[in-house]
C-alpha cells in the first residue's frame, strides 16, 4: 500500500467505498476488505451503513489504530447546534471514539459556510475527528473553506474518473495544501467498455479496473490522489487492491488523459460545478 502524508495524516491511497452498500452486504465487504489488506474505509451518515461498517471493523480483528476511517456529515446537520451531536451519533454507530477524517458532504447554501467550518473545527479540537475536509466543493468554495479553516482541511472528495476532466479542482486542491479523494473512480463500470483502457490492460495483463485505479492514484502527480472504489464482490475487492506492483508509463498516462471530458455521473446538470479546463 502507498500513502499520502499531509499535515500529520498518513492516508492509504486506495480505500473501500461503501456508497449503496447496505446491511449484511456492507458488513461482509468491510470484513473481507480488511482481511485482504484494505486499511481505508469510507462511509457517510446519508449512506445509512455506519453501523455495519463499525461491525465489520470490530469483527475484523484489525486494530482500530491501523485503519483510516472516514465519514461525512449530511447537509441537514451543518449548523453549530446540530453538527457535533450528529457526529456523536455517527461515532456510536461506528463503534469508535473518533474518525480519522470527517467531511462536510455537500455545500449547503442554507447555512453560512463559516458556521459549518467552525463547527467542524470544534469537533476536531474535541478529538472526535483527527482530520477534516470537504466533499463536492467547487474550487471557489474549497478556497473559501480552507481560508475559514485556517488551512486545516486536508482533502476535497469529488467525482473523479478518466472521462471527467477535474484538472481545475486537482490544481486548486494542491494549491490549497489539500489532496483530492476520487469517488466513482471506475465511472460506475464504464471503464470496462473503453477501448483505450482495454488495450493498455491487455498489454499489461491487468484488468481495466486495475489500469484505471493505477491511473487515478498516479494522476495527482507528486501530491497524489486517493481512490475509493466501491465493490462488495470478494474477487473485485482483491483485484482492486492489486495495483501496487506496477506503474503506468508516461505514454499510457497520456493516452488515458486524452479521454477526459465532461461526463458527470453525479448530478450532471448541476450549475454548481466548475467548468472544464483543458490539460
Amino acid at each position: 500500500m502507498d500513502f499520502i502524508t499531509l499535515k500529520g495524516a498518513k492516508v492509504p491511497v486506495l480505500g473501500l467505498g461503501t456508497w449503496q452498500a447496505d446491511g449484511g452486504e456492507c458488513y461482509r465487504a468491510v470484513l473481507q476488505g480488511l482481511a485482504l489488506g484494505y486499511r481505508h474505509i469510507d462511509t457517510a451518515q446519508i449512506y445509512g451503513n455506519e453501523a455495519e461498517v463499525g461491525e465489520g471493523i470490530k469483527d475484523s480483528g484489525v486494530k482500530r489504530a491501523d485503519i483510516w476511517l472516514t465519514t461525512k456529515v449530511w447537509t441537514d446537520s451543518f449548523t453549530k447546534d446540530l453538527l457535533a451531536p450528529s457526529v456523536e451519533k455517527s461515532l456510536q454507530k461506528l463503534g469508535t471514539d473518533h474518525v480519522d477524517l470527517l467531511l462536510l458532504h455537500w455545500p449547503q447554501p442554507a447555512v453560512p459556510l463559516e458556521e459549518s467550518i467552525q463547527a467542524l473545527l470544534a469537533v476536531q479540537q474535541a478529538g472526535k475527528a483527527k482530520h477534516i475536509g470537504v466533499s463536492n466543493f467547487n474550487t471557489a468554495q474549497m478556497e473559501q473553506a480552507q481560508k475559514l479553516a485556517g488551512g486545516k482541511l486536508i482533502t476535497n472528495q469529488v467525482e473523479y474518473h478518466p472521462f471527467l476532466n477535474q484538472n481545475k479542482v486537482l490544481a486548486a486542491a494542491h494549491e490549497q495544501g489539500m489532496f483530492v479523494t476520487a469517488y466513482s473512480p471506475l465511472a460506475r463500470g464504464l471503464v470496462v467498455e473503453n477501448a483505450v483502457i482495454h488495450k493498455i490492460a491487455a498489454e499489461r495483463e491487468k484488468t481495466p479496473a486495475q489500469i484505471t485505479l493505477r491511473w487515478a492514484i498516479q494522476s495527482g502527480g507528486q501530491q497524489g490522489v486517493v481512490a475509493i472504489p466501491k465493490t462488495v464482490t470478494p474477487e473485485r475487492l482483491a483485484e482492486n487492491l492489486d495495483i501496487f506492483s506496477f506503474k503506468l508509463s508516461d505514454t499510457e498516462m497520456a493516452d488515458i488523459n486524452l479521454l477526459r471530458g465532461n461526463k458527470r455521473l453525479v448530478l450532471p446538470r448541476l450549475e454548481h460545478w466548475d467548468s472544464i479546463l483543458e490539460a
